[in-house]
């Protein structure tokens, strides 16, 4: 492994020495433009030959330091133009007589009269559409300040959330990355949502991803600035919900034309209460036939994040950087579980109370390496890195259990156990990525991801026996699993530049994947090793129908592979009666997926309907068993077929100044054949669904913003029965204080206090049904303040930046 290693960074080296050997051009014309103290990015400069002003030459954008090129430029006379929103356009003569221009002395002025037009035409939409999905503005997002990605994610179009915070796509967990990688830190909890730049949802997946993606992939991007000199910002809320609530951030940035460096802090502390209520009935099982549950819990919780952040750019082409996560989290839970068992003529079986106090702390660490490698020919780029994050885990739990009569008096001694589970997980990533042209029209993108995981789980239980704890060695065990994944990947993508609008676009794609997987138990009886190589062709034909219309066509091949969840054979009895575990015998799902998509924009209003078919086999779902002595075992299973189907749409629009509204709405439906089980007939064999978000933003005077949001989840299908619907309202508002610098943040969860989750199961040899309610209705007061204007516009003006 470590000479492998060796070999790579060797091969990137001399890869990345002779492209850039080889890079140099001439027939340029170059220069750096400024306001006359520091550089100005996003620049437009127009090239246009003085015979004919109404042909572009030439066109670029200045970077992040004011630079600009112009390629492949002909000897003869020019007119230059530099312009941009804010700043009085300006021309110069320019005569080329085939030797390189350097023109680094161009100052543009302000231009006041613009000034209050360049914030409202930069703010960029809340939803912005790209050809493989879409990139949610995640500061727009008011209406979930001092919350984190999970409640970020519950507004999102398309996106689905329940009330256990599972988070589902077109009715499939999707792949989730972290500023576009691979991360041990899996638990969206533990992301503040006032770290994220944006969320893009990529609903249509190329070769270039992952295939474990079969729903669509959704990648966090946090926050990074852009603007030179020193900027700053520290934003602090408070609330309560059944309990008091608190969170803070600060951030602090240095940017000059080589450096960028840059710290932030995030913090989040919460109480939280659940309650939860169950029934089952055991059809042929006499003594315990009849089962009620209740349950309540307490919950305190604290997350801490801190993030550092170094990019250097030693010129124009190159750019090194390095990025650093911290993370720490701990839950502390205080749960009564009561239980009456009733016999078949409802008569009194028997009756306990089970109280646990958990204790969870966990520590999580990203480390990330990148280079990127701009050409002369902006079709070219080549980009390397390599990351690593850790995340260790520990849980330690004191149950006691106390039985009782029917009259509710004690009956014996408290039975006391002790549990913990100490788990360590590593994630590392080896990416490189080079595109180049073939052609005009054609380029080709390539490249490599090395993925590989290290998990151990250590999971202890102990019965205290005449005084001492005594560790029970059924159900204590320790669980390794070790994973690598070797995947290349080509595509040849139709290439388009700023100055022609391509009538047809195509994307053909092939990635192979050598996946090398193996799981062992300490006691050896539930080992298992994997070993497969797959191929995953994709392909896409899109039609512009007009600069602002297209239709796209795809279609692609994916993979379910099993998480550590679904492998791990560890048998959670925390509540004794409904075990749940992992599955070290799972077969990864194959996914074939073809979808047809339809984009339309106008001035103030903008249509993307989604048509999809997805057919699965091996199917991965939730299975509950009835055992013997009257517990439902639920595991996952390979279950068989399933067909999905459906349509997905976004609308967006802006009838009025100060109101634009979002309206995203999923239905699909599900055939299911469970050719792979013996109790077939019990599994649901079709099922409707849908889901769908309103999101309504509303000035209602200056400097005020208020922000409404709607969700509402239908009835989803389980392999023997469906969940409950699910829904919420969650409020917003925003005012400006003084010149700006400061924001006052008010924020309602759930107002109306409806969102709940639960299910109901049917089968020939049980039902049951479970209700749980969280208090996810809460306030929050936030206030910030910032200095400088980049992070005033990104955390409060609900802008990003356009990297």
């Amino acid at each position: 492994m470590k000479k492998w290693k060796q070999n790579l960074v060797a091969a990137i080296i001399l890869f990345t020495i002779s492209q850039y050997s080889f890079s140099q051009k001439t027939n340029s014309i170059n220069g750096i433009v400024s306001d006359g103290k520091t550089p100005i990015e996003f620049v437009d400069v127009v090239l246009k030959p003085v015979t004919d002003t109404t042909k572009i030459s030439a066109y670029a954008v200045t970077d992040s330091s004011g630079k600009f090129i112009l390629e492949n430029v002909s000897p003869a006379e020019y007119i230059l133009k530099f312009r941009l929103i804010g700043f009085k356009s300006q021309n110069q003569k320019v005569k080329y007589t085939g030797s390189p221009i350097s023109m680094s002395n161009i100052v543009l002025q302000e231009d006041a009269n613009l000034l209050n037009t360049v914030v409202v035409k930069s703010e960029k939409k809340q939803i912005q559409k790209t050809t493989e999905g879409f990139v949610f503005n995640a500061v727009s997002n008011i209406a979930q300040s001092g919350g984190t990605a999970i409640d970020m994610l519950k507004n999102i179009p398309t996106v689905a959330v329940d009330a256990d915070d599972a988070i589902s796509l077109r009715g499939k967990t999707p792949f989730i990355l972290i500023n576009g990688k691979n991360s041990a830190i899996t638990n969206m909890n533990q992301i503040p949502a006032s770290s994220i730049e944006s969320i893009e949802v990529i609903t249509s997946p190329t070769a270039k991803y992952d295939a474990n993606a079969e729903s669509g992939i959704i990648n966090i991007k946090l926050k990074k600035n852009n603007l030179n000199g020193i900027n700053g910002a520290a934003v602090l809320g408070g609330g309560f919900g059944a309990k008091g609530r608190l969170s803070s951030s600060a951030l602090l940035n240095y940017k000059n034309d080589k450096w960028n460096i840059g710290i932030a802090y995030d913090n989040r502390f919460a109480g939280r209460t659940k309650s939860i209520e169950g029934e089952r009935t055991n059809y042929f099982i006499e003594d315990e036939h009849f089962i009620n549950q209740n349950r309540h819990d307490e919950r305190t919780e604290g997350l801490q994040n801190l993030k550092f952040n170094a990019n250097f750019s030693p010129n124009e082409k190159n750019t090194f950087s390095f990025e650093a996560l911290g993370n720490m989290e701990s839950q502390d839970n205080d749960e009564t579980l009561k239980t009456d068992i009733f016999n078949s003529s409802s008569q009194f079986y028997s009756s306990n109370k089970r109280h646990s106090l958990e204790l969870e702390r966990s520590k999580a660490a990203e480390f990330a390496f990148n280079y990127d490698r701009k050409f002369s020919d902006d079709r070219k780029s080549l980009n390397a890195s390599i990351t690593t994050s850790y995340n260790f885990h520990r849980e330690n739990t004191n149950i006691d259990t106390d039985n009782y009569d029917e009259n509710g008096m004690l009956i014996g001694d408290t039975f006391w156990q002790k549990t913990h589970n100490y788990e360590k997980e590593n994630i590392s990533n080896a990416i490189l990525n080079y595109v180049f042209p073939i052609s005009e029209r054609s380029i080709i993108e390539t490249g490599y991801k090395g993925t590989f995981r290290f998990f151990n789980s250590d999971f202890q239980s102990a019965d205290l026996v005449n005084g001492d704890y005594v560790i029970n060695p059924l159900a204590s065990n320790i669980f390794d699993f070790n994973e690598q994944i070797n995947a290349f990947y080509g595509l040849l993508n139709s290439y388009s530049s700023t100055k022609d609008n391509q009538k047809w676009k195509y994307n053909l794609g092939l990635r192979a994947e050598q996946v090398s997987n193996s799981g062992k138990t300490e006691t050896g009886t539930d080992n298992f090793s994997n070993n497969y190589l797959k191929l995953f062709p994709s392909a896409s034909v899109q039609l512009n129908l007009k600069s602002d219309e297209f239709l796209k066509l795809g279609y692609s091949k994916r993979i379910n592979r099993p998480d550590l969840d679904d492998l791990n054979p560890f048998i959670d009895i925390t509540d004794a009666l409904n075990p749940h575990g992992g599955n070290p015998y799972l077969k990864p799902e194959i996914i074939h997926i073809v979808e047809l998509n339809y984009n339309k924009e106008w001035d103030n209003y903008s249509f993307s309907g989604n048509a999809f078919y997805r057919n699965a086999n091996n199917t991965i779902r939730q299975y509950g068993t009835l055992q013997d002595n009257g517990v439902v075992l639920l595991q996952p299973q390979n279950i068989g077929n399933m067909v999905t189907y459906g349509l997905e749409s976004i609308f967006s629009f802006k009838p009025f100044s100060f109101y634009d509204a979002n309206i995203s709405l999923t239905a699909f439906q599900q055939n299911i054949s469970a050719g792979n089980l013996e109790q077939a007939e019990d599994v649901v064999k079709s099922a409707f669904s849908w889901y769908g978000k309103v999101i309504n933003n509303f000035i209602p005077w200056k400097g005020g913003k208020l922000q409404i949001i709607g969700n509402y989840n239908s009835a989803v299908a389980t392999p023997q029965g469906k969940r409950i619907p699910i829904y919420n309202v969650d409020m917003g508002f925003q005012q400006k204080l003084g010149k700006g610098n400061a924001r006052l943040g008010l924020v309602v969860t759930d107002m109306f206090n409806t969102l709940e989750s639960g299910y109901k199961n049917n089968t020939a040899l049980f039902k049951n049904q479970r209700t749980s309610k969280s208090d996810t209705r809460a306030l929050m007061i936030t206030f910030a303040y910032t200095f400088r204007s980049d992070f005033k516009e990104k955390l409060l003006e609900n802008q990003f930046s356009t990297e």
